[in-house]
């Protein structure tokens, strides 16, 4: 099957699947999200072929496509081994070059490493994708000096030694700033999900200091997209950054620091991801960890995708009992509808996992039940503090109302009374602010 796209890098797009129809919108949006004009799309239903992936015939018709549309590449919506792509490149019209699934979003990350450690981290994914590659192309000399000094491979070899060495050696700036909030009582949630599910639209919701409309007025000021307060830019655009996004939110009065990470994206290795966005790290040491799904999702893709989003999760040590799976773009559905969407995600997700809750993020609707199903699951204690009524007793009042949800305070003469609910280190924190208070004064 053949479709013609209209008018950056004039490419082909092709995939291959065991099932009909071939999905192909992922694969789309990361072609166009890297800069490429999708000019021709070709997809396949059947097995994968072991030396080209698609098998002769298609490769053929693939070739007379490139040529047809004048195409500068063509982007495989799959993982292909270095001899496939080493394969295909050598059937194609000279001078085409293949960009599998995998290659194409560490592009896409090259171009938005901000910092010096994203930027090591995608160089050491290419230089370990590409190595097998480099030796499979190799011709026979080459590889029989491999080994050599001044050989690409070595290069190759060398360089992933000193970036591996380099990055153990670069302090991670991310644990540091959570190990710093956890000291000064901040809970701690993570929003997490596969991309386009509406995260970043969330993050805006939940942030005490940047509100929705704000991000939308500077978004569409700017040119380029940016703006001087937006924490995490809403556009229907992959990988809009490699770096974790946090933001203070305050949820029943609690200070929380709520945390966008870069999402998941279909068949691929969740190591990748994990390397340049932090982002299982991130849920791994959360008090709540908010699962986004994009409930309009066709209704395979839809169980699919919670169940892969899981098992990452389970696989960094996540409690189900941590996890708040709030289905996004409920809005779009009809009530009959919604109601299957619920039913497949109770269905999916274990039991001890929050109930699925339907939300619309941009619009805000029953955001209030997912922030009451968020604050039920923080870790929480009350206490009654009794103190003396002088300066460091107004400091401790002051602090309680910065780090937990004040119930009372009551003034009798020489005593004050705090009756706050919070997370339990900050509380015990207070009570032995309390006890040296007392103690100074005995």
């Amino acid at each position: 099957m053949s479709r013609t796209y209209s008018t950056g890098r004039r490419t082909v797009i092709a995939s291959r699947s065991t099932t009909t129809p071939v999905e192909t919108d992922e694969i789309r949006a990361l072609t166009r999200a890297a800069g490429d004009e999708a000019v021709a799309e070709l997809t396949q239903t059947g097995p994968e072929d072991a030396g080209t992936y698609f098998g002769r015939g298609k490769v053929d018709e693939l070739a007379e496509t490139v040529a047809s549309h004048d195409a500068q590449r063509v982007v495989v919506d799959g993982e292909l081994t270095p001899n496939q792509h080493h394969t295909l490149e050598s059937l194609l019209p000279d001078g085409t070059a293949v960009r599998d699934r995998y290659r194409l979003v560490l592009e896409l990350f090259e171009a938005q490493a901000g910092t010096r450690r994203a930027q090591l981290q995608v160089e050491l994914a290419q230089l370990r994708y590409d190595l097998p590659r480099i030796i499979e192309s190799a011709d026979e000399g080459a590889l029989n000096k491999r080994t050599e000094k001044g050989s690409p491979v070595y290069d190759v070899r060398d360089r992933i030694d000193r970036l591996e060495g380099k990055l153990e050696a670069l302090p991670n700036p991310a644990e540091q700033f959570r190990e710093r909030r956890r000291e000064e009582g901040f809970d701690l949630v993570t929003i997490t999900g596969y991309t386009n599910a509406g995260k970043s639209t969330l993050l805006h919701r939940l942030a005490d200091d940047l509100s929705l409309e704000q991000s939308r007025t500077d978004d569409d000021s700017n040119p380029d997209g940016s703006s001087k307060n937006a924490t995490a830019a809403i556009e229907n655009r992959l990988f809009k950054t490699l770096e974790t996004t946090t933001r203070r939110a305050t949820i029943d009065g609690r200070p929380v620091l709520a945390t966008d990470t870069v999402g998941f994206v279909d068949d691929l290795p969740h190591d990748l991801v994990e390397s340049f966005s932090s982002t299982l790290s991130e849920a791994a040491t959360a008090d709540v960890v908010v699962l986004v799904a994009d409930a309009s999702d066709p209704p395979a893709r839809f169980r699919r995708r919670l169940e892969v989003s899981h098992e990452v999760l389970a696989a960094q040590d996540v409690a189900d009992e941590r996890i708040v799976p709030a289905l996004n773009k409920a809005d779009r559905l009809p009530a009959g509808e919604q109601t299957r969407r619920l039913e497949m995600a109770a269905d999916r997700l274990p039991a001890s996992t929050a109930e699925p809750i339907p939300v619309s993020v941009l619009e805000g609707t029953n955001l209030e039940t997912l922030l009451t199903a968020i604050r039920e699951r923080l870790p929480t204690e009350s206490a009654t503090i009794r103190m003396p009524n002088c300066d460091e007793a107004m400091a401790i009042v002051s602090a309680a109302y910065d780090r937990t949800t004040v119930e009372t305070v009551d003034y009798d003469g020489d005593e004050v009374r705090l009756e706050c609910r919070g997370r339990p280190s900050v509380l015990e924190r207070f009570r032995s602010r309390t006890e040296a208070l007392e103690a100074a004064r005995s």
